[in-house]
């Protein structure tokens, strides 16, 4: 059948009109897309990672033959932020050399200089400027540089900096890493007092913090209550976000074995200003090679708006 001329007309005004409708509402849709994401934060991707302090005498799994495999599971999640523990001064070389495009600050827990045990953190220079950075003892003195104080069997501490994030306009927060005494149990519970204390005066002053670290310590414990307790103010622990129901199958200890029957003693903890995408522990291995005694944990965060 033959349509007259006016009918064809009025036929393609009409598709004109249905194309303009259906062109300008996905751009409307492209638009409220990218306002979103324009809303939201670049995740941040952060890494704990006890790597063994490298004097330990441990035939197959020394230093000399597991450095390249702590490399490379650095590497491989490419974190922004990295707290590491029982780091020696020659293994924050190590990490340095690295990680050249990392900031890093950490010190000896023994003198505040040098010696010991570091709990160095790094931060991806690329993505943020260092605004501040200390150092505290796990202590009754904690300004005292190798100070310990209850029960604990040897001085522990904590590193922190501020930084600002240069894919967030300059928002600012602060990163605290720490590795909580093996022996003491009062020790434990009297060092995640005083983080938090520390930690919430970063919240007061309306700073968002992360917090990372081998705490000795499960999550069924006070010194984890300490941290995560009080309600909506509470730490948020990663993993346990991202996986509400807990397994037998968490331990963050290889022994060197893959290992994995237990609970996770090192955490990524993070203020309510964070929300958790993705937290998972790393079973990165060569052919049953770990890179640590100690699995490293880790979590993608989102600041929230």
């Amino acid at each position: 059948m033959r349509m007259g001329s006016a009918v064809v007309g009025r036929r393609l005004v009409m598709l004109a009109v249905a194309c303009a409708w259906i062109f300008c509402s996905a751009a409307v849709g492209v638009a409220q897309d990218s306002s979103a994401a324009a809303d939201r934060a670049a995740p941040v991707k952060v890494m704990s990672f006890n790597i063994r302090y490298g004097a330990a005498n441990d035939g197959e799994n020394r230093w000399s033959k597991r450095s390249y495999l702590v490399a490379e599971t650095i590497t491989l999640f490419g974190p922004d932020l990295l707290g590491g523990q029982e780091v020696l001064k020659f293994q924050a070389q190590f990490l340095k050399q690295l990680l050249p495009e990392f900031g890093f600050h950490g010190v000896g827990r023994e003198d505040g200089t040098e010696k010991g045990e570091f709990v160095p953190l790094l931060y991806r220079k690329s993505r943020f400027d260092l605004v501040d950075a200390g150092h505290f003892w796990l202590s009754e003195t904690p300004e005292v540089a190798g100070s310990k104080s209850w029960d604990s069997s040897l001085p522990r501490m904590a590193s922190w900096v501020k930084l600002s994030d240069k894919q967030d306009a300059g928002k600012q927060l602060v990163f605290i890493n720490t590795h909580f005494d093996h022996r003491g149990k009062q020790a434990r519970l009297e060092s995640a007092k005083l983080i938090r204390e520390r930690a919430d005066q970063f919240v007061a002053d309306g700073l968002p913090v992360i917090i990372t670290g081998d705490f000795n310590t499960t999550e069924d414990l006070t010194p984890y209550e300490a941290l995560t307790g009080a309600g909506a103010d509470g730490f948020v622990d990663s993993y346990r976000a991202a996986h509400p129901v807990r397994q037998s199958d968490e331990a963050s200890s290889s022994r060197w074995t893959g290992h994995r029957d237990g609970s996770r003693i090192d955490w990524v903890l993070h203020s309510p200003d964070f929300v958790t995408l993705q937290s998972s522990i790393n079973y990165t291995n060569e052919e049953g090679r770990y890179p640590s005694d100690h699995y490293p944990v880790q979590a993608v965060l989102r600041l929230n708006r």
